[in-house]
């Protein structure tokens, strides 16, 4: 991070008022972890959680922290030992800071939201531009009120593009987060069903994602499918500063000519239709992410070959689409991490054509799919379209809203083929474990709350870490 004067940070975030033995010093980094303190960081200790950050002052003064905001009593605040910054909220003055740096450094902003795909588009959109560009991008799920302007704190003083993700479940917190970040180029990878719980429809969410435009600069440029409705308007009202992508040439960047297999997908483009591209991962779908990474290479100046190889190179974010080796030798496709109906066919769509040895089998695990709202019941039976018995020859189930999945697939598979418990993750294990083959393929898709990485874990004989983990 670039020094930050005490007294630039004392203007910027509004301060109250201020206390500190030598107010001419700069802080090098900013933390709300207290764990994480260097010497040289502003401490941010948040509140409103399980616990409250000002209780882990004497840690963060431990380790080194020079500068804390402070919004408890200021009679509390150990003034004697560190440099003391009055406010109302600390998380607000934090993101009023991330701001401030953000503009101070003046990157070019590149914003990611969407109902699915926004981590692996940001994965591959920073990976292409590191051909001409030193990248920051967010680690992790940093992508809330907390973690987008931690993002830009890290920011290291050469960025010159920063790739920021940005998740919301409600109306309000991607414009937050967009004023905060003021993104040249914002983009939204698709409207899907997360999340319907809160907004209680489609058109609700593409309202809630289309925030993001809320913060984009003035030159700015929105980035969209061209196959979604629901963002044409906004798309068409931004004129010649709006782009859509997609898998037809009815956007103004598209692929064609997809060709899948098991490690990788295999492309042409409008863009330059000489060169083969090819993303590591399998999946049509991911291909619209990478033509999201391309159109913000192109708008960048990025020189296309470069940007195609870049994209060849990318790795995904653990737990996506990760193929792992069970314990016995049979294939595990791990995509545990995050699910939506629309991400579920999709992926369901994909594996159904992955090639087996002559005596493998297509397996199918599935957890729950959170925050669906009423109309979860039926959101979930209607995976069973893109569940096809010649293809898949099992299926595993979990959680309570996958009985209706159950109960939709049992006029298509017979009674052996279907496996359903509501929350017992050690029974699934156990039948799991027993049937599965070495030659065999394993699909395990969910939502993270649901928590079939433990299924994962142990199918694979390791521990995958979960925060969500209820499990003894």
């Amino acid at each position: 991070m670039k020094a930050i004067k005490l007294m630039d940070v004392v203007k910027v975030v509004h301060a109250i008022d201020y206390t500190a033995l030598d107010r001419f010093i700069s802080v090098t980094g900013v933390e709300f972890d207290s764990r994480k303190v260097k010497p040289g960081d502003l401490f941010v200790p948040l509140s409103g959680g399980a616990t409250d950050g000002h209780d882990y002052i004497q840690q963060a003064i431990k380790n080194g922290a020079v500068a804390t905001l402070w919004s408890k009593e200021a009679q509390a605040a150990p003034a004697d030992q560190i440099a003391i910054v009055l406010v109302d909220d600390t998380l607000v003055a934090m993101q009023a800071l991330a701001n401030y740096y953000r503009n101070s450094l003046n990157p070019k902003v590149i914003g990611i939201t969407g109902s699915n795909g926004k981590t692996t588009t940001k994965d591959m959109t920073a990976n292409v531009l590191k051909a001409k560009y030193k990248v920051h991008k967010t680690e992790g799920n940093y992508n809330n009120e907390i973690g987008l302007p931690y993002t830009l704190l890290q920011m290291p003083a050469d960025t010159q593009v920063v790739v920021c993700e940005m998740g919301m479940s409600d109306f309000g917190e991607i414009e937050v987060l967009s004023k905060i970040a003021q993104p040249d180029i914002a983009v939204i990878t698709l409207i899907g069903e997360s999340h319907l719980e809160f907004l209680g429809s489609r058109a609700n969410i593409a309202k809630a994602k289309l925030e993001i435009l809320k913060g984009l600069k003035e030159d700015g440029l929105f980035i969209y499918p061209a196959n979604e409705p629901l963002l044409q308007e906004a798309g068409q009202a931004l004129g010649d500063r709006a782009r859509s992508f997609g898998l037809d040439n009815t956007a103004d960047f598209y692929a064609y000519d997809l060709k899948e297999d098991k490690n990788k997908t295999y492309f042409h483009t409008n863009i330059d239709d000489q060169v083969l591209c090819s993303i590591p991962v399998m999946g049509a779908y991911n291909v619209g992410n990478a033509m999201i990474a391309l159109t913000v290479a192109q708008e960048l100046k990025v020189p296309i070959e470069q940007a195609i190889f870049q994209l060849s190179q990318f790795k995904l974010t653990k737990n996506r689409l990760e193929w792992l080796t069970a314990s016995n030798g049979a294939s595990i496709l791990n995509d545990a991490y995050n699910a939506s109906p629309t991400s579920i066919k999709a992926v369901l769509k994909s594996f159904s054509q992955v090639e087996t040895q002559a005596e493998g089998r297509r397996l199918v695990a599935l957890g729950d799919v959170k925050e669906l709202g009423p109309e979860s019941a039926n959101y979930h039976a209607a995976l069973s379209q893109e569940i096809d018995p010649k293809k898949i020859a099992k299926v595993y189930l979990l959680g309570p809203q996958m009985q209706h999945l159950y109960q939709a697939l049992q006029a298509k598979f017979p009674k052996q083929a279907l496996y359903y418990t509501e929350n017992d993750h050690k029974a699934l294990v156990a039948t799991i474990q027993a049937d599965l083959q070495v030659q065999d393929h394993l699909l395990v898709k969910s939502s993270l709350g649901t928590d079939m990485l433990y299924v994962v874990g142990k199918l694979i004989g390791e521990d995958i870490y979960n925060p969500y983990r209820t499990i003894k």
